[in-house]
């Protein structure tokens, strides 16, 4: 576990870059007074009856090739991931269903079930570990027991019994209103079934956020999670009151992309892109983004933190539960950099006001509805 203060410690204290592996104080920091987010991984926050850290990991990489450039040489490192994750306080893992290309669809999911079962720690209950994936609203998953049919395969690749958070991946309001109702059906019966401790929801937007709450709740199932691209990138209108609608049901939002795709870490310009198909979005926003990425270094510096450790710390600060994608140690380490300090109200402000005068913002999801 990585070191704690003592107990009359500023909760401002920054959280090791490196963490390290010393057993932590049987009392916790004195930050149960301290008002807004929480910000050490210790400092467990509710989804629904579930407690997760403040910061998850995605592992939408894990098996992606055409993306990510997965390899399955990957495997060890990425098992290491998990395990320096896990022992220093995150205990959520976002993945789905689809994540994987193709002879490795579900890879993602098979891994993490691997993972769990091979962790070099110990796991005393299943809240020290919740794995939230998503069922993808395939064509042909037309009717509520073929949604449970897919949350069972997910639950013999993870091999577990139950899953923390069972989400719909997105709507098919757009272009298959009919099927919406059987996939929220379908929802209902994974909780009923008690196959998963909690529900939620993929890109959905505000409008059709609301739709399915109010059934839910009329079936007596609390929605508990809403997932949504959320960053300095995607601040626009739509997410804006998308947070509103879930801080006043009390769905808690859980921001996926909080990088950009990587955009906002500071690791790419015109002359150095990334591989692949994020190349292509890259080449059109980033020279647009030097004002917002010099606001972001500036703050970073000030603050002996990296880009992404800011950009991470902002999703927080705003209220939401980032899960910043994982492939290297090193990965970790640094993401584990944007916990245990917070941004200043005029930082925040700074970054915004950065944020939204770049002429060009982070593509929405396909999927994404109104």
């Amino acid at each position: 576990m990585a070191l704690l203060p003592a107990a009359g410690a500023a909760p401002a204290m920054p959280f090791a870059a490196k963490p390290c592996g010393l057993r932590r104080s049987s009392s916790p920091p004195a930050a149960a007074l301290r008002l807004g987010p929480l910000f050490w991984p210790w400092e467990k926050v509710k989804v629904g009856p579930l407690s997760v850290s403040p910061m998850g990991f995605g592992t939408w990489a894990w098996g992606n090739q055409l993306l990510w450039g997965y390899q399955e040489s990957m495997d060890n490192e990425l098992q290491d991931c998990f395990n320096l994750a896990l022992k220093n306080g995150i205990n959520l893992f976002d993945t789905a269903d689809s994540y994987g290309t193709g002879r490795l669809n579900g890879q993602s999911e098979r891994l993490l079930g691997k993972f769990i079962l091979e962790f070099d720690g110990t796991i005393k209950s299943p809240d020290d570990v919740i794995i939230a994936t998503k069922f993808a609203a395939y064509p042909w998953r037309l009717t509520s027991g073929q949604f449970v049919s897919a949350c069972k395969t997910s639950l013999e690749r993870l091999q577990l019994d139950r899953l923390g958070i069972g989400q719909l991946h997105w709507s098919t309001a757009n272009y298959a209103p009919l099927q919406e109702r059987a996939l929220w059906d379908g929802l209902v019966e994974m909780y009923e079934k008690g196959l998963v401790s909690a529900v939620g929801v993929s890109n959905y937007g505000p409008k059709q956020l609301l739709k399915i709450h109010n059934y839910l709740a009329s079936k007596g199932v609390p929605l508990s999670s809403a997932q949504v691209q959320f960053s300095l990138l995607s601040m626009g209108d739509d997410q804006m009151e998308l947070k509103t609608v879930c801080d006043s049901l009390g769905i808690r939002l859980i921001a996926y992309s909080p990088l950009g795709l990587g955009m906002l870490t500071g690791k790419y310009d015109a002359s150095n892109l990334p591989k692949g198909p994020r190349s292509v979005l890259f080449r059109q926003i980033l020279p647009g983004l030097e004002s917002l990425l010099s606001c972001l270094r500036r703050i970073a510096e000030k603050k002996g933190k990296t880009m992404s450790q800011v950009a991470i710390n902002w999703c927080i600060c705003k209220g939401t539960i980032p899960i910043p994608g994982v492939k290297t140690v090193r990965h970790v380490e640094e993401n584990l950099g944007a916990l245990g300090w917070r941004l200043s109200s005029a930082e925040i402000s700074e970054l915004e006001s950065a944020a939204m005068a770049a002429p060009k913002k982070m593509v929405q999801n396909v999927f994404q509805t109104a």
